[in-house]
């Protein structure tokens, strides 16, 4: 072989080696910094629920699926049904997030019947079941450690005026705020968009509820996935209402999945929380756009992806 050649030929294989040296330590660069990133707590406090995580855990019931949560970074849950379980289960959840060191999301404070027995009826009999749901539910709170119990008022009562029927509301509600105060429990308003006939729409309509019950314990659920369908503006909406926000929610328009699936910037609402200064729990109640395991993984990044703000 002729001097040169040999020469060239040694200089592209040590540039190749090179080369793929680079990407070889790029790719192992890479694998651990996602290896370091997986179980590292998220910038904010969101909190998946019951069956989000089930394929990942084998299946498993919601213990496990709490332990896996926390693996993953996650330091909140939260449980609409908690009020529906036994109170042996309610006490192995709280104590399960008291040894993680875990906080207790939303539970709802439902009466039953899809929220027809409205409080805007100003009809005693809807008033009282809903007072005697508002103390069972102290004892459900006790067990699992929770600080916030969502509460919707139910639907119109479209034979009164809506001034007649705010005044019911504020009523009632201040009957349950009464209940909880002591004990420190909030429960907390959720104007929501699942059908025009429900009586709480807008978080505007919320805040005005709340500043007239004047209390501690009554405040307000943004959930952005419903504002984000009945009014949208959602963070002027937001800081307008800043003083009565209590707790937070996720979903993404339409389809109501993760962020990432839809047309909100949840990159840069999770910021301007983060620059608020909130520190309470970003409740992931949303569905998972994919399936089994991949879906959830896939639904893990997306959080990762929004969550890199900072």
């Amino acid at each position: 072989m002729e001097r040169r050649k040999f020469l060239q030929n040694g200089t592209l294989a040590g540039i190749s080696a090179l080369a793929l040296g680079g990407i070889s330590n790029a790719a192992q660069a890479a694998s651990a910094n996602n290896a370091s990133v997986a179980g590292k707590p998220f910038n904010m406090n969101y909190g998946p629920h019951d069956g989000m995580f089930k394929n990942s855990a084998n299946g498993g019931n919601f213990l496990d699926q709490i332990k896996y949560m926390y693996d993953q970074g996650f330091r909140s849950i939260e449980d609409n049904g908690m009020l529906g379980r036994s109170p042996e289960e309610q006490s192995k959840i709280g104590e399960l997030l008291n040894k993680l060191g875990m906080t207790m999301g939303v539970f709802v404070v439902d009466t039953g019947n899809n929220w027809k027995p409205s409080l805007a009826t100003g009809k005693q009999e809807f008033k009282e079941a809903f007072i005697k749901t508002c103390k069972a539910s102290l004892e459900t709170a006790k067990r699992c450690n929770a600080k916030w119990a969502t509460v919707v008022p139910g639907y119109f009562e479209r034979t009164l005026p809506i001034g007649v029927q705010t005044a019911h509301v504020i009523d009632a509600l201040r009957s349950g705020a009464e209940i909880f105060e002591p004990h420190g429990l909030i429960m907390v308003l959720e104007p929501l968009s699942d059908n025009p006939d429900l009586f709480l729409r807008t978080a505007e309509q919320s805040f005005e509820i709340c500043k007239a019950v004047k209390s501690p314990s009554c405040k307000i659920l943004y959930d952005i996935y419903h504002m984000q369908r009945n009014t949208g503006n959602l963070i002027p909406v937001m800081d307008w209402c800043w003083d009565e926000i209590a707790y937070i929610q996720i979903g993404d328009n339409p389809g109501r999945k993760e962020p990432g699936t839809g047309e909100i910037n949840y990159k840069n609402i999770f910021k301007h929380l983060h620059n608020k200064g909130y520190k309470g729990v970003l409740g992931m109640e949303h569905g998972i756009a994919g399936k089994g395991k991949e879906g959830e993984d896939a639904l893990i990044k997306a959080y990762r992806e929004a969550d890199s703000f900072i």
